[in-house]
């Protein structure tokens, strides 16, 4: 999850939500494909989140699973919760990209041995609230967070009212904001875009006009080669420090990002499996496809197409002897 946490969609450019009430198992009924965990089926189901990075990891994995090693790929929208209990049902085989989520981890891999842990993706996540450069600049002690209050008139918006805003992106993601507002007693309110689309759209209108604006926002991601931005140093984050939601008053952690599989998958995914757990990619390659899907606007297809093109040394790897 991104303690803060996110997830992209399978169709269009950004990742628009389609979303899941994200309440329960009766949720993921309509959503699993028919061949999820189904013994020697050459189908092979794939959670994508609703991030572009996440997409971006789903894409380049699915057209080589279906161009080089012949499996079909089906691919299931799910938020973040809900795509571990969907996992550990058998109603999707794998998640890609996960930015940590302990209490799923516990009871599904540690407990229950529904679920896999599948090994790293290649790249570190980490979540923060961040002002645009130009802002930062004229302010460079805006980057403090004991001085956000001193600006607070600045990040006004209609949404935050006689407050200053704090932009998150999606309802669905697992953040800490409102907590962090209150428990370090910040004039903010966090308001939400509704989705990581809306929210990069907000930002760039922010961008273009030069105005300044405080969002929750991580990397790895594109955006930042387009509206840079600078990062508001929260206190900083220790083991444990967010144990309880209701009192945390640290930053987020730097997250090295996992891949998470069906323990049945796990076991008898053939080739499938093997191919996904050697898949490690660098930041660079992830963001290189994450900009073609969302600024560029090419179908996830081409994009993974084009780097696997141009990165034949890297994924080959990635396949089973």
């Amino acid at each position: 999850m991104r303690r803060s946490t996110r997830a992209v969609s399978t169709m269009t450019a950004v990742g628009a939500l389609l979303a899941l009430s994200g309440c329960g198992a009766a949720d993921m009924t309509k959503q699993a494909s028919p061949y999820a965990n189904a013994a020697g089926a050459k189908t092979v189901t794939l959670s994508v989140q609703s991030w572009v990075g996440a997409q971006a990891d789903v894409s380049v994995a699915e057209y080589l699973l279906t161009h080089e090693l012949g499996y079909r790929v089906d691919r299931v929208q799910i938020d973040e919760v809900p795509a571990w209990d969907a996992l550990s049902q058998g109603r999707v085989d794998a998640i890609m990209e996960d930015w940590g989520h302990p209490e799923q981890e516990q009871r599904y891999v540690k407990e229950k041995k529904t679920i896999t842990a599948g090994g790293g993706v290649g790249v570190t996540g980490h979540i923060g609230w961040y002002v645009p450069t130009y802002f930062a600049k004229k302010h460079p002690d805006i980057t403090n967070w004991k001085n956000l209050n001193k600006y607070a008139k600045q990040f006004r918006t209609a949404e935050s009212g006689g407050q200053g805003q704090l932009m998150d992106g999606s309802p669905s993601y697992v953040t800490n904001d409102k907590a962090l507002v209150k428990n370090l007693g910040l004039d903010y309110k966090v308001v939400f875009a509704g989705s990581e689309a809306a929210q990069i759209t907000q930002i760039k209108q922010f961008a273009k006009a030069k105005k300044p604006f405080l969002t929750y926002w991580y990397k790895p991601q594109w955006l930042f080669d387009k509206v840079p931005m600078t990062e508001v140093k929260l206190p900083e984050y220790k083991e444990g420090c967010d144990a309880d939601p209701k009192k945390i008053k640290c930053g987020y952690p730097h997250t090295p990002l996992q891949k998470y599989f069906n323990t049945n998958f796990a076991k008898h995914g053939g080739k499938a499996a093997a191919f996904l757990k050697n898949f490690k990619w660098s930041q660079a390659d992830q963001n290189e496809v994450s900009l073609d899907i969302a600024d560029k606007k090419m179908s996830p297809e081409d994009a993974a197409k084009k780097w696997i093109k141009g990165h034949k040394s890297t994924w080959q790897s990635w396949l089973p002897k």
